[in-house]
């Protein structure tokens, strides 16, 4: 059977689903966004199922199905994995959009056994903040959904493709406003209450995250935080796209997913289930975006390896803080300054991998966004440019965006000094030209 839908009739506990490709391929899950239906990946659909089983499904309440609430990303997880138990499907490959990524996160770390493979589209491991969320429940319970069926567009495209595709444009609107409210607001209580920041060191499976250039929901910033935090992980950034990137840039996202999918295939845990898989090798992520072309004329961005990072060991505070140290600054970097390091400076490369990196950084009371701009300010004080050279560059890689890193140096600027401030502009605007120039 190449294609059938499914609607679960008998309880709340599973989900309405559709399955396009041949029975004996291996599956790939597409998961949506919220306010979206499973049609959102409609036109991945007809180049994946040359090689996997694709299954897609609706979050509850949306496009039809029964509006079961489901009010965390933990009970969205325990009932898409029901409705697998129910047909049979062990292991998979999976990629989702937004609040699909974070179902994807949550399979990740809670369920690695049967995740073959992960995308993360559009995710973050959070969404914001809770009250943004919560406000939006309120407008909702208020309103109803039309408000934000009608500011859809501007959220999910860049202003361009809406004004290019009205016919797609009113297919966005229309989706949001055939949701089930309640459904909807249950959603939005899912996103407030996930946050796996601490957690994302334990996701172990071959990741590529994928995000829209111009996304203004779960940007670049976001994407850089989970590629800094998931151990094989690789970035690619499509140009001119904004939150629904499968929808906008099709055919990038379709090339991205089947290069990924054929590539990073981790090998089954048992071979009672017949699949052949692909090992994956651990790479760090850079990225390397090609100028953006026509909607549907091929990939718009590349993934690109490169030095393998170290094997953990035991959490000794010198290994902890080398796997810190390599995250934030980046292979390179650390390369350089212990190659560099002789008997005169090599107890002080020690000294700062093992207190600075294994005992400061790696500490859980603030996160890596926060440590950078803490950073940032103490560097501008002290008049270190060239350590505030590589660390806007680690600004970069732990989340923070240029206008977040401007803020940080005007904020400087008035304690510590209009001089200071001025010097820092100027190398970290440098930076930031260097590290957001797409490499061709």
């Amino acid at each position: 059977m190449w294609e059938r839908d499914r609607v679960s009739q008998k309880n709340v506990e599973t989900l309405q689903y559709r399955f396009d490709g041949p029975e004996e391929a291996p599956v790939l899950i597409l998961g949506p966004s919220l306010g979206t239906t499973w049609h959102m990946w409609d036109r991945q659909v007809p180049e994946l199922i040359k090689q996997w089983r694709v299954f897609r499904f609706d979050l509850p309440g949306h496009g039809g199905a029964p509006a079961y609430p489901a009010g965390s990303v933990t009970d969205l997880t325990t009932r898409l994995l029901a409705t697998l138990e129910g047909l049979g499907v062990h292991r998979f490959g999976y990629a989702g959009c937004a609040l699909g990524g974070a179902v994807g996160i949550e399979l990740a770390l809670r369920h690695p056994e049967r995740l073959a493979s992960l995308a993360l589209i559009a995710a973050s491991p959070r969404f914001g903040t809770a009250d943004e969320f919560r406000q939006r429940g309120v407008i909702v319970r208020t309103n109803g959904l039309d408000p934000i069926a009608r500011t859809a567009p501007e959220r999910w495209f860049t202003g361009g493709f809406a004004a290019a595709q009205p016919a797609i444009t009113e297919w966005a609107v229309q989706m949001v406003r055939t949701t089930d409210p309640g459904c909807y607001i249950a959603a939005c209580e899912a996103l407030a209450s996930f946050d796996v920041r601490a957690e994302l060191g334990r996701v172990g499976v071959p990741t590529l995250v994928l995000v829209g250039s111009d996304d203004q929901v779960t940007g670049p910033a976001e994407a850089r935080t989970l590629v800094a935090g998931i151990p094989d992980a690789r970035l690619a950034v499509v140009p001119g796209a904004s939150h629904l990137v499968p929808v906008e840039q099709p055919a990038a996202v379709t090339d991205l997913l089947v290069r990924h999918f054929s590539t990073a295939w981790q090998p089954v845990f048992e071979t009672s289930t017949g699949q052949t898989a692909l090992p994956a090798a651990a790479v760090k992520p850079v990225l390397s975006a090609a100028p953006a072309q026509p909607l549907q004329t091929g990939p718009v961005a590349e993934i690109a390896p490169v030095v393998p990072p170290q094997p953990q060991g035991r959490p000794d505070p010198y290994d902890a803080g080398l796997k810190v140290r390599r995250e934030v600054l980046g292979d390179a970097h650390v390369d350089r300054a212990l190659e560099q390091a002789d008997e005169f400076s090599g107890d002080f490369q020690e000294f700062i991998t093992r207190y600075a990196w294994g005992e400061i950084w790696n500490r859980p009371g603030l996160d890596r966004r926060t440590r950078s701009c803490v950073t940032l300010t103490a560097l501008v004080a002290g008049g270190h440019l060239d350590e505030l050279a590589f660390h806007t560059r680690a600004a970069l890689r732990n989340g923070l965006t240029p206008g977040e890193i401007q803020e940080v140096l005007l904020q400087a600027a008035v304690y510590c000094g209009v001089p200071a401030a001025n010097s820092a502009f100027k190398v970290a605007q440098q930076v930031i030209r260097e590290e957001t120039t797409p490499q061709e």
